[in-house]
């Protein structure tokens, strides 16, 4: 499976549903899907039973804020905020009473889970404390080679000392497998609903969350901002290959320079379905320009949850922003976590 990149064009689209009669043709399309996604995703270690260390714990107006961190298979530690609502705080709330719960996912910024999980965080950013006011136990983590996991000796999002120690894994991979120790994390904790966690991200963290949900069916929402960008006229498709600086999948580098590409991103996207999503993205940004693709693209996976008979489970907006998570969306994105993980019998 794969497709001629200097070719793709809306012509030429790999649509999902192509000669696709029942679910078992579609079962059997997304098991390739997902086999050629091992593959660039490269190696990951089997998890390792969930266990943390807590460093501090702040009371702030409306929450609780725990400094912890967490083991991986890598043999390293993730570190993370856990936002508990006061009223949801252990100590204080009923053995009986679950809530539910949202791995928070930071976009590209140095300070890593700081920049959505603190008031210090950039405007527009702070989806992490806006969700723990709504009454999410929220779990934010550094992602790798950000905040807390910067590499010593090296810059923000340089990826190279882990490639030295990993060459067969990806940065993505790793990613994906430290937001499943996460969810074994949020399971374990005696206060929150482990059938109702969803995730939650902008740019970085947008993806890293659809990433995940096609990974990992423990996640049952997700909301998407500003981070679904196909190679369908990406004027730098290599964004996703080898670079001296945050390097995805290096071994794309080759099929890229072989004018080919192995899966596109909506089919990535469709490994989730039907699990609720929230896709936004905007005209006017810069990071991710090619928004008429995406707009192509996301018709395409709303015509995958149609058929399913899930069509309400995949909302996508575009607006003319730029590359933010504006405050007229963001309430609409928590509206719709709220039908799936407090309202919708999972």
């Amino acid at each position: 499976m794969s497709y001629q990149l200097s070719q793709l064009s809306e012509e030429t689209f790999p649509h999902l549903l192509n000669g696709i009669a029942d679910p078992t043709a579609w079962e059997a399309k997304r098991d390739r899907i997902a086999e050629v996604w091992r593959q660039y995703i490269g190696w990951m270690p089997d998890r390792v039973p969930s266990s943390y260390t807590v460093h501090s714990e702040h009371r702030e107006g409306d929450h609780i804020r725990i400094h912890l961190s967490y083991e991986t298979a890598y043999r390293d530690l993730v570190y993370a905020y856990l936002l508990i609502p006061i009223k949801n705080a252990a100590s204080e709330s009923t053995e009986s009473q679950r809530y539910p719960a949202v791995l928070a996912l930071h976009p590209t910024d140095s300070r890593g889970k700081a920049d959505i999980a603190l008031s210090t965080g950039r405007e527009g950013r702070q989806y992490a404390l806006e969700l723990v006011t709504r009454g999410y136990v929220v779990l934010a983590p550094d992602t790798i080679a950000a905040g807390e996991r910067i590499y010593p000796g090296t810059a923000a999002f340089q990826t190279a000392p882990f490639y030295e120690q990993f060459p067969e894994s990806t940065a993505v991979g790793k990613m994906i497998h430290d937001h499943k120790q996460g969810i074994d994390l949020l399971q374990s904790l005696p206060y929150v609903d482990p059938d109702r966690i969803g995730a939650i991200g902008h740019s970085l963290g947008a993806y890293n969350a659809y990433f995940l949900a096609a990974m990992d069916d423990r996640i049952k929402a997700v909301v998407s901002s500003c981070g679904f960008c196909p190679f369908l006229y990406d004027p730098d498709p290599n964004r996703w290959g080898q670079r001296d600086w945050f390097s995805h999948f290096p071994r794309l580098t080759n099929a890229i320079q072989e004018d080919r590409i192995p899966f596109e991103f909506h089919e990535i996207m469709a490994l989730m379905a039907p699990t609720p999503i929230f896709n936004w993205f905007a005209q006017q940004d810069k990071i991710f320009p090619n928004w008429h693709a995406a707009a192509f693209a996301s018709m395409d996976i709303h015509r995958l949850y149609q058929w399913m008979g899930r069509a309400d489970a995949y909302i996508s907006l575009m607006g003319c922003e730029g590359h933010d998570f504006p405050k007229h969306i963001r309430p609409v994105s928590y509206q719709f976590l709220d039908h799936w993980l407090r309202n919708y019998d999972v």
